[in-house]
């Protein structure tokens, strides 16, 4: 007779002592003066995280996969291994500037919560695996997510493979030398259920002051290139009424950009980012303005209802103002909805382990987006310190680290069977 006594996973709860200790050790490689960590990927310091990383997964008695767009994959086996892994994780490539939190505490949450399982003797149906992907945040290589997106099938192995930096150095040729080209094909590697586990990156949950945001879905972007060309003329001779001012037309435009985000709240976003113009002297009307719009909702048909009333009003200006308005789409990524019983597992354990929380929605993108295209998926936000990331002083609280982990932890034991 079997008299093991089953734990009690109601009481699990991750080490949080450990995972902040592995997150700072992590922050070493790359670190920077101001404390934050320029480890770029592909580099030799983005090959020491990445050596680092999947030496803690073997010591957890992981295997580790790579493939062939370098992405990595640590696996704890289950009673079923013929089930497909429920996964979790992130990115440790960093921005040139970036913080210690950013796409890391995904990674090495996801180990943490290996290490539990490990402390405590529990045995899961299906895997438990680990990811790390290749080139998410996309400052040395475009397209951002490169890794995710080749996994699924966004983008050719091909096309990331060609990318190259300012220095010409291709995705290919960086990985060969780094030693980080797998054998596995990107995508042949099936999926049960994906979580991720990030800080917001953005001041809503601090502002709210909840500790876990359950995550419904992530924006739709587009991206346009607005350009508003006038006339140049003289400053001075030139009369108020006569004039055609590209730059006080193409202001008219950008402040609908706002408004129409205004108009569709709660989560209608509209940004001008970057403004260029010519001829950029003191005392000459300006001829010609390219700036850009940034327009982000929870659903497609926001966003591009935003889209048409900036057009409908950049029509109304140039009219209104002798000017000719040209917008061109530069960029467009659909709004993705998480999968409603991962968003609940995550809701569960939120409020089984008693921790206070909302309903969020992703501004930003990540990889969780193209894993949804092929799994069912779900995301944890936890608090950032004044919203700040992509920024060397990016922070987050212990007690936050320790939270969006157990709740990942309890998640992810809802799908996996124990």
């Amino acid at each position: 007779m079997d008299t093991k006594v089953k734990p009690d996973i109601d009481s699990l709860r991750i080490n949080g002592d450990r995972l902040w200790a592995s997150l700072m050790e992590l922050a070493q490689i790359g670190a920077t003066p101001k404390g934050g960590v320029c480890r770029l990927t592909l580099t030799d310091l983005d090959k020491q995280g990445r050596d680092l990383v999947t030496r803690w997964a073997r010591e957890a008695g992981m295997s580790v996969t790579i493939d062939k767009i370098g992405n990595g994959f640590m696996r704890r086996p289950g009673r079923n291994n013929s089930l497909p892994p429920i996964m979790t994780g992130s990115h440790i490539d960093t921005q040139p500037t970036g913080g210690k939190f950013d796409g890391n505490y995904g990674v090495l949450a996801g180990i943490e919560v290996v290490r539990t399982l490990n402390d405590h003797g529990i045995e899961t149906e299906a895997p438990i695996e680990v990811a790390f992907w290749t080139n998410e945040e996309g400052s040395r290589f475009v397209p951002v997510m490169m890794g995710s997106g080749v996994f699924a099938k966004a983008f050719t192995l091909e096309h990331a493979y060609a990318a190259t930096d300012t220095e010409g150095k291709t995705v290919k040729g960086e990985l060969e030398r780094i030693g980080y080209v797998g054998e596995q094909e990107p995508g042949d590697h099936p999926i049960g259920a994906y979580f991720e586990t990030h800080i917001e990156q953005g001041p809503v949950l601090e502002d709210n002051d909840k500790t876990i945001g359950v995550v419904s879905g992530v924006l739709g972007i587009r991206w346009f290139d607005c350009t508003v060309t006038g006339m140049e003329a003289h400053a001075g001779p030139t009369p108020m009424a006569l004039r055609k001012d590209a730059l006080l037309a193409a202001t008219h435009i950008m402040q609908d950009v706002v408004a129409a985000a205004h108009r569709h709240p709660p989560h209608g976003r509209g940004t001008v980012g970057m403004v260029q113009v010519f001829p950029n002297s003191r005392n000459v009307i300006p001829g010609r303005v390219k700036f850009s719009i940034d327009l982000r909702n929870s659903t497609d048909e926001l966003v591009d209802r935003m889209a048409a009333e900036v057009k409908a009003r950049a029509e109304q200006v140039a009219q209104e103002h002798g000017v000719q308005v040209h917008i061109e789409m530069v960029s467009s990524y659909p709004a993705q909805a998480f999968h409603a019983e991962c968003v609940e597992a995550v809701a569960r354990a939120t409020a089984r382990l008693g921790y206070s929380h909302m309903p969020a929605v992703s501004g930003a993108g990540h990889d969780a987006v193209y894993m949804a295209k092929l799994a069912p998926s779900g995301m944890i936000f936890i608090p950032c310190k004044d919203g700040i990331s992509h920024n060397e002083i990016e922070d987050a609280k212990p007690e936050h680290i320790t939270a969006g982990c157990n709740v990942l932890l309890h998640a992810m034991l809802e799908r996996a069977g124990t």
